[in-house]
Formats: C-alpha cells, sequence, structure tokens
C-alpha cells in the first residue's frame, strides 16, 4: 500500500480508501462484512469512509464493531452529514447546526470512537446560511470530534465559497468527496483546478463506474445474478445510467488494455483514478474478502502514457464530462 497526503495538510491517507455504502448493513451480512475489513486492514489499508445515512446508520455500526479492538492512531475514519437519518423528522437532515451536533454525537458512538478523522458536508444544503454550516464544523473541530472537514459533491462555487469561510473561522476544508471515473470525468473541468488552488484533494468514489468497468456486465445480456445491477435496495438505480449498449461494449474494448498493462479490468479502472495528482484515494467497497485483495493491487500502478490514450480512444464520445452534472447532484431542497 501508498499513501498520500489529503489536501493541503499533513494527513497521509492510504490509496485505496475502504468504503462502506451500499454493502454493509445492507447488501452483505454483518459477518461477511467484518471479514471485508480484516481484509483490508491486511492488505495495509488504513483507511475506511462510511456515512451516518449508509443503511440509516447501520452501515456506521458495522464498521465500528469490525475496527475494534484496533489501534486507534493506526486508523484514519471518515464519516459525513446531511442525508435524512433515524425517524426522518423535520431536522434529522441537513446541514444546520442542530444536525450536525447531533450527528457527529451519533456518527461517534456507532462508530466507537472518540473522533473523525474527516467529517464531511454529504452535499450542499441550500436552506442553511452557509455561515451556519461552517460554524458548526469550526467547533466540531474545536471539540476535537472531528480533526479535518471535507465536502462531498460540492460545486466549484460552493468549494470556494466555503473554503473562504472556514479559513476566516480558522480551519480549512481539505477534501471533496465526488464521482470520478474513465467514464464520469465531470470534475475535472472546474472541481479540480478549484481545489488544486485551494488545497483540497480528492477522494473520489466509484471508480469503477458503480462495477460497469470491471467488464462483469455484457452487452445483450442480462446482468449477473447477485450484482448490484440487480440489487433493489438502490445499487440498481446508480447504476442504470451505465446499463446501456454502447457503453458496456466500449467497456469491453479496455480488456485488451488492462491485459497489456498485466491488471485486471477493476485494476485498471482504480489506478486510472489514481493517475490524476488531485486525487488523494480511491474508495472501493467489497461484498467479499477476494475483491478487497484485488482492488489493492491497482495502489502504486503507474499507466504509462500510450495506456492512457488508448483507454479515452475506447471510449470516446461515451465519457461524461459536463461540469454541469455536478450542479446536479446538489439538491434543489434539502431532502427529508
Amino acid at each position: 500500500m501508498e499513501f498520500r497526503y489529503l489536501g493541503n495538510s499533513g494527513l497521509k491517507i492510504s490509496e485505496i480508501t475502504y468504503g462502506n455504502w451500499l454493502t454493509h448493513g445492507s447488501q452483505v451480512e454483518n459477518e461477511v462484512a467484518t471479514q471485508c475489513v480484516r481484509a483490508a486492514l491486511e492488505v495495509g489499508i488504513s483507511t475506511f469512509d462510511t456515512a451516518d445515512v449508509y443503511a440509516n446508520t447501520a452501515a456506521e455500526s458495522v464498521l465500528g464493531e469490525a475496527l475494534a479492538g484496533e489501534r486507534r492512531e493506526s486508523l484514519e475514519i471518515f464519516t459525513k452529514v446531511y442525508w435524512p437519518t433515524g425517524p426522518k423528522g423535520k431536522n434529522d437532515t441537513g446541514l444546520s447546526r442542530k444536525h450536525i451536533m447531533e450527528s457527529i454525537n451519533g456518527s461517534l458512538t456507532r462508530l466507537k470512537t472518540d473522533y473523525v478523522d474527516l467529517y464531511q458536508a454529504h452535499r450542499y444544503d441550500v436552506e442553511t446560511p452557509l455561515e451556519e454550516t461552517m460554524q458548526a464544523f469550526a467547533d466540531v473541530v474545536r471539540q476535537g470530534k472531528a480533526l479535518y472537514i471535507g465536502v462531498s459533491e460540492w460545486t466549484a462555487d460552493q468549494i470556494r465559497a466555503g473554503a473562504a469561510l472556514a479559513k476566516e473561522l480558522g480551519f480549512q476544508l481539505i477534501s471533496s468527496q465526488p464521482q470520478y471515473s474513465m467514464l464520469w470525468r465531470v470534475i475535472e473541468p472546474e472541481v479540480v483546478p478549484a481545489s488544486e488552488e485551494l488545497g483540497l484533494s480528492q477522494i473520489v468514489w466509484s471508480p469503477m463506474a458503480q462495477g460497469v468497468l470491471s467488464g462483469k456486465y455484457l452487452p445483450g445480456q442480462p446482468p449477473p445474478a447477485g450484482s448490484r445491477a440487480t440489487d433493489e435496495k438502490g445499487g440498481a438505480d446508480m447504476i442504470s445510467r451505465f446499463m446501456k449498449d454502447d457503453v458496456l461494449s466500449a467497456v469491453q474494448d479496455l480488456r485488451p488494455i488492462a491485459d497489456d498493462a498485466g491488471l485486471s479490468m477493476a485494476q485498471l479502472a482504480i489506478a486510472w483514478v489514481l493517475q490524476n495528482p488531485n486525487v488523494a484515494s480511491a474508495l472501493v467497497g467489497a461484498s467479499r474478502p477476494e475483491q478487497v485483495h484485488d482492488n489493492v493491487k491497482a495502489a502504486g500502478v503507474r499507466l504509462d502514457a500510450e495506456i492512457m490514450q488508448r483507454i479515452d480512444a475506447a471510449l470516446g464520445d461515451l465519457v461524461e464530462r459536463d461540469p454541469r452534472k455536478t450542479d446536479a447532484q446538489v439538491p434543489a431542497t434539502r431532502a427529508v
């Protein structure tokens, strides 16, 4: 495993971050989830990402149990706040001071830790003054409940505004957690340049485009049983944008490229996002321990210019690059 600094900070994180969205407390049994976490630790992954909303807080609890007994100082534990949790009452959502303060306490209890290394705004809250949100984050940091603050799926303008307020309040934003893959490059025109300027790194989710870039989905054929495309708890909806025959056919053209690089298609996809110097880590989940052992082999891989060019040629115009797609991730009203 190799490690990179997160943003303009002294915090180092593993190039592969273990994430438990759509798995822990949902798609896989707790015993298997714990086995996956143990596998991550065995291969040198030290960074773990979750969120209070995952499986309506159950994912945090499963991760907390799985990491119990580990040396806390050797881990980097990340979680997030924004989406509705619990009974989903009127204040159980958003980035108000009330919700942030109550949510961090709940997350720490479930994760069985006194602090998280990174606390992230899971989306931008259009209904709460940004000043209120950033003041609450500043207080969370001063209370020692979070060491650093990050955001997820914020636009470049929102990142700039948040970073400016954070500076005034005596802390800094150090990370952005957007979707990013060979097929989804919407952060490149605006979010990445703003982040580089302000000292934020990307912790990217879905580097395998919900599993499509693993090559297991074939054009004209039904998805494999038990795969994300068959998951009715949310996975099928998320992957649907990529489940088109032209996309699936182009992905199969990546197979010889992966072979020439000595990588599996999944490893190629993860290694590709790590070539971007603004990416600190790739978020990768698992439903089986073997997947962890396979995916971690992408750490430390350097793809040469020819491989990168061949990937671009294979995917062509199927790549989504429109930066307005980040705007679309921001809820127009606070989620309920």
